[in-house]
């Protein structure tokens, strides 16, 4: 089963904005990985799942070119309004379809998009339009962050991490939250390629105001799910996380 989630041009907005980006030791990992499977140049990347375009850019500079492609027409009009290199492009598409060559990628990424996907379609179409050699990468960040801040770090956590508690989600979401908090253990199971790796804790810490803590909450499809149900209660929940 495929998921759907961000249909609404302000949700991409929204996501846009407050999406913590994966840190340059992820894309590090996944390059070299695929250093000793392919000899530079490397030639087209194809970022799944793109949203926004954040994950679909950042390693633009080691590719002759890269494509984002994404389900939500929304998602993909954010991205095309924000300055890109002249190497990356756009297209709105399935992932379990993808508008592609057969084995014409060298490497296929899916940033906190894989959980989204029909797992057995998509890698279907990772068998396709994979060169030999070519690689794919799936990563996500987890949710429960440890917030730090004097002596009171422990409050902090909890009154956030109680948001997963608090948030009712539906329409599939508990099945998404499950493949995030299990880092990806069922879908790394699917993966029927012999030569492959798992690698999980990978910390990272950085300086994050209130209000994009309270956003970056904000950008998550189980919020918006609620928000859709229950605006006034969507931003009853807000206006109480932010203040405690």
């Amino acid at each position: 089963m495929a998921f759907r989630f961000f249909e609404r041009y302000e949700h991409a907005e929204i996501y846009q904005k407050y999406m913590i980006r994966a840190p340059k030791e992820v894309h590090n990992l996944i390059l070299s990985y695929l250093e000793k499977k392919k000899s530079r140049p490397f030639g087209l990347m194809v970022d799944v799942g793109c949203g926004n375009g954040q994950s679909t850019q950042a390693m633009a500079a080691h590719f002759q070119k890269v494509i984002g492609i994404d389900i939500s027409e929304a998602q993909i009009q954010v991205a095309k309004s924000v300055a890109s290199p002249p190497n990356v492009f756009y297209q709105v598409a399935p992932a379990e379809k993808l508008p592609l060559d057969d084995g014409s990628v060298d490497l296929i990424t899916a940033s906190v998009a894989v959980h989204f996907f029909n797992i057995k379609e998509f890698l279907k179409e990772v068998d396709r339009v994979l060169k030999p050699n070519g690689c794919v990468a799936m990563y996500c960040l987890q949710p429960h962050l440890n917030l730090y801040y004097k002596y009171f770090s422990q409050h902090l956590t909890d009154a956030y991490r109680e948001v997963f508690d608090n948030l009712t989600c539906g329409n599939g979401a508990e099945i998404i939250t499950g493949l995030t908090n299990s880092e990806y253990e069922e879908i790394f199971d699917a993966v029927h390629f012999t030569d492959k790796i798992r690698v999980t804790k990978i910390d990272v810490k950085f300086a994050m105001s209130v209000s994009a803590l309270v956003g970056f909450v904000e950008s998550f499809c189980t919020f918006q799910n609620y928000f859709s149900r229950n605006p006034d209660a969507g931003k009853e929940f807000l206006q109480k996380l932010q203040e405690r």
